[in-house]
């Protein structure tokens, strides 16, 4: 078997709602879910969901290869992309790429990855996130009862612009995700995506924690401060999460070394092997790995495999359009198939008419971080900028 060729596509996810974070909002609801397609020389294709940046070169290492060494594959795409390779989107591309491979491997294998990596348990806990900072109170309650409904009991809300607002939110959603567990204490966390100073981390969190049991915070500080890791995580009760935006073993290193982080995340577009091996990096010093995304079949398939999964996060209760995935969401898991690979089946015809809802390069959105990120005195509302004048508070 050997690898002949590419194709790339892109999907359109329609939330049907605004969505974003602290940095900005999709008021349309509407975004992108970039596809890539590897094909060998027996018609056995491979699906890989993320980015494809500069395809052309990365796949240059694994043209004419035997896919089924995908390991081995993955090395030779950041080889051949190390001053580019290990950051942004072009590690996107090889995530893509590399989660096509396992794919294949997985469909010539005749089995569903999640077997062929050594999983035994089909079932992956889930977590509900719902990008809903926009979401008013009626809205945030009904969405939150949908993911009740598929029976979660862990939750975690975009938040990080204003302190009562986030705890007014944070306890409109326990309560929810309590009366659905009878009583049962829910998991409540909080994601602000890189939005404050330590400070203001350890300020807002411990106002929050006066009230509410938060199980982690999120992206507290900018993704590569490890000392404002550390820092947040002495001055507060609940546990630090991060990594969803670190690329490669080397970024991570130095956080799980200096004991910054509690919870280890990993971004499902930033591929299967890179998972692999942060978890591993993650396991030898104790701590559980979480992966992150929109869509994050491969990372599910593979966290059934590694002995220190916690929980995995669910966002949107559909795919992509033009998209169907071998999985169904229920008893507050993920529900893995059996169908080969990965399970994905794409409708190109569905995709390619989808096409015409891509959102605007120059739209706002939680992609562009806000000019004050980290420098304002007040809260702001969701999506908004302070009109006053802002200081480093």
């Amino acid at each position: 078997m050997r690898i002949t060729g590419y194709r790339t596509l892109t999907a359109v996810q329609d939330w049907r709602r605004p969505v974003g974070d602290a940095n900005g909002v999709y008021a349309d609801g509407v975004t992108e879910m970039p596809i890539v397609i590897v094909e060998t020389d027996v018609g056995v294709t491979g699906v890989g969901l993320g980015s494809h940046v500069q395809v052309e070169t990365v796949f240059a290492a694994i043209e004419g290869e035997d896919p089924r060494a995908v390991t081995a594959l993955y090395d030779r795409m950041l080889r051949r992309t190390f001053k580019a390779g290990h950051a942004g989107a072009v590690f996107g591309t090889i995530g893509a790429l590399d989660t096509a491979l396992w794919d294949i491997k997985a469909q010539a294998a005749g089995e569903p990855l999640w077997r062929l990596l050594g999983g035994r348990d089909r079932r992956v806990p889930a977590y509900a996130s719902g990008l809903d900072i926009a979401l008013d109170d009626d809205e945030l309650v009904a969405l939150y009862q949908t993911y009740a409904d598929r029976g979660l009991r862990a939750a975690k809300i975009k938040g990080g612009l204003d302190i009562e607002r986030d705890r007014h939110r944070l306890a409109l959603v326990r309560d929810v995700l309590t009366d659905a567990g009878h009583g049962t204490r829910p998991g409540l966390m909080l994601d602000v995506n890189e939005t404050w100073t330590r400070k203001q981390a350890v300020r807002h969190v411990g106002e929050l924690e006066r009230t509410l049991d938060l199980t982690w915070i999120e992206e507290p500080v900018r993704r590569w401060d490890v000392e404002g890791h550390a820092t947040v995580g002495r001055g507060i009760r609940a546990s630090v999460a991060t990594g969803e935006n670190l690329t490669g073993l080397e970024q991570h290193r130095p956080l799980i070394a200096a004991g910054a982080v509690d919870i280890v995340q990993t971004a499902a577009v930033w591929g299967v092997t890179h998972f692999l091996r942060v978890s591993a990096l993650a396991h030898a010093h104790d701590l559980p790995v979480s992966p992150i995304g929109t869509t994050p079949v491969g990372l599910l398939h593979a966290a059934t495999s590694v002995p220190n999964h916690l929980v995995s996060e669910l966002q949107d209760l559909r795919p992509p359009s033009g998209v169907s995935v071998d999985l169904h969401v229920e008893d507050g898991a993920f529900i893995l198939g059996d169908r080969p690979g990965l399970g994905i089946r794409l409708d190109e015809e569905a995709i390619a008419a989808s096409r015409r809802r891509l959102p605007d390069p120059r739209s706002d959105g939680s992609h562009i971080r806000p000019e004050r990120a980290g420098h304002r005195l007040l809260p702001v509302d969701a999506g908004r900028e302070p009109k006053s004048a802002t200081l480093n508070a």
